[in-house]
């Protein structure tokens, strides 16, 4: 099947020409540095609506397994026994052109249930009963050269094109997950794609469904507005509590007061964190959308019987308290962990839990300054480490890194070095008693360069392979920069065209777009 053929270019070419302007424009007028609160009353807070109802396949969400599109990911996910697949082309995808059309084509096959893998003599195909698949496009913010666009619209327009009438015939639809939002503006945009898809391929109006990521603090204001504006499209709200720590930093990376301890004694039951998810379960049961929860990172272990033991106790504990807050679901990163987590979730929902207790306010959501902790030394190196073996990683194509026992991404990466920039930039002194500086920094980078090295003991990865220099060289860049970088994808997605731009091919013909 022509990935880029008449009709996926028209609609590609229509999303551009009529959105791209807008997007731009919101864009630059993220908030940046000025005082968060919630908006003034309007219908989206008062009105008494609710989005569309749920369709079938999407009514029972209780473990959504998450990932990036290879061929074994997809097909393991899919017959996990979890409800859901949130197929990933964002933060746990490293963008190379290959990862992003064969991606699409391992969903096209995934979806008429042709999808199959050989690894040696093991073969992998889907099961007769496979989880509902949800696909994760891109921010917003991420071009994608190739096509001189919006990664997110590439994302979009190819998936839906290509799959709409297999998904129906499936009895699902094209389900989305939208990341990065940061107000209800962006929100209204996302509906307007829909709309414009939904013409183009002759859709019933409200076919589309999107559960937007809560995994920035301007959205966590705006979160009704958010589902107002996706009413017809909505499907819900997940709380994406790694990325919500990065926005933490991010937006106050000013503010003294804002400094957070070790990422690691960031628990979902500090206050704000706590806050945060009392208000999403709230708003969402408010308006009949579901409420999602975040992502386990812990990986069992099939070699090490203790620790694989503590991994699951860490899924149930943590799965448990989402139940108990009134969550519809939650996120597991792989398949030994599911088991454990549907336990904990008795009812395909918990849409008749409403938490009209919940009243969250502005200071709540922005209590930073009430969470226990330290910033320490072992913090900072461990921020380091994966901040280096994540960049490593991403360079090669591998957006979802197990490192120490955790699935990191791009979001827990940005966590590690948004907190080396937030210390540096506020004097912080360590548990040490040393002040965290530049020179600090480069000395621990080092210093984990070298542990790298002996626990992985092959120098394969210290090869041009591993590129362990151009690693740090990128997270020193965005850790040590006198101006905080944005996104750290930005500036890697630069080196990742350097490094696997042969890869590229001519782009298709979009000439219709005033790119």
């Amino acid at each position: 099947m022509e990935l880029f053929d008449e009709q996926a270019n028209r609609l590609l070419n229509r999303l551009h020409d009529e959105l791209d302007a807008e997007r731009r424009r919101l864009l630059a007028a993220r908030r940046r540095n000025v005082p968060l609160d919630f908006l003034e009353p309007s219908e989206a807070t008062t009105g008494d609506w609710q989005i569309s109802p749920a369709p079938e396949a999407l009514r029972d969400r209780r473990v959504e397994i998450t990932g990036p599109t290879s061929k074994k990911m997809v097909i393991n996910a899919m017959n996990s026994g979890a409800k859901c697949f949130m197929a990933d082309f964002e933060d746990s995808n490293s963008p190379t052109w290959a990862n992003m059309t064969e991606g699409q084509a391992n969903l096209q096959a995934a979806i008429r249930g042709e999808l199959r893998h050989s690894e040696g003599e093991k073969e992998y195909v889907l099961s007769d009963d496979p989880a509902v698949l949800l696909v994760r496009v891109r921010g917003l913010h991420l071009p994608q050269r190739s096509v001189d666009a919006c990664g997110a619209f590439m994302d979009f327009a190819l998936y839906v094109r290509h799959n709409h009438a297999a998904l129906a015939e499936r009895g699902w639809g094209p389900f989305l997950y939208l990341p990065k939002l940061e107000s209800h503006l962006e929100a209204r945009l996302w509906n307007r794609a829909f709309e414009i898809a939904e013409e183009e391929l002759g859709l019933e109006r409200g076919t589309i469904r999107a559960t937007v990521l809560i995994e920035t603090v301007p959205a966590a204001f705006e979160m009704e507005e958010i589902l107002y504006e996706l009413r017809e499209h909505a499907a819900g709200l997940n709380a994406g509590r790694w990325d919500y720590l990065f926005s933490m930093i991010k937006c106050f990376r000013a503010s003294p007061e804002f400094v957070l301890p070790d990422r690691n004694s960031v628990t979902m039951d500090v206050p704000f964190m706590h806050a945060y998810t009392e208000q999403l379960v709230a708003v969402c049961h408010r308006r009949g959308a579901h409420a999602m929860g975040g992502m386990s990172a812990v990986i069992p272990s099939r070699t090490d019987e203790a620790a694989n033991q503590r991994a699951l106790e860490a899924v149930s504990s943590d799965k448990r308290r989402e139940a108990a807050q009134g969550f519809d679901g939650t996120w597991v990163a792989h398949p030994d962990s599911v088991e454990v987590a549907m336990r904990e979730f008795e009812r395909p929902n918990q849409l008749d839990k409403r938490r009209d207790d919940v009243r969250v306010t502005t200071r709540d959501l922005l209590a930073v300054g009430e969470t226990p902790g330290a910033a320490t030394r072992e913090g900072l190196a461990l921020n380091v480490n994966v901040g280096i073996q994540y960049i490593s990683s991403w360079l090669r194509g591998n957006g979802a890194a197990g490192i120490y026992g955790l699935m990191e991404d791009a979001a827990t990466a940005e966590i590690a070095r948004g907190q080396v920039w937030q210390w540096i930039r506020h004097s912080i002194t360590l548990d040490t008693g040393q002040p965290v500086t530049p020179e600090l920094v480069r000395q621990l980078c080092g210093e984990q360069l070298a542990r790298i090295r002996e626990e992985i003991g092959d120098d394969t990865w210290f090869d041009e392979h591993g590129r362990p220099e151009l690693s740090r060289e990128l997270f020193e860049a965005v850790a040590l920069s006198a101006d905080f970088e944005e996104f750290l994808t930005l500036p890697a997605y630069e080196k990742l065209l350097e490094i696997h731009g042969s890869d590229h091919p001519a782009p298709p013909d979009l000439t219709e777009a005033s790119h």
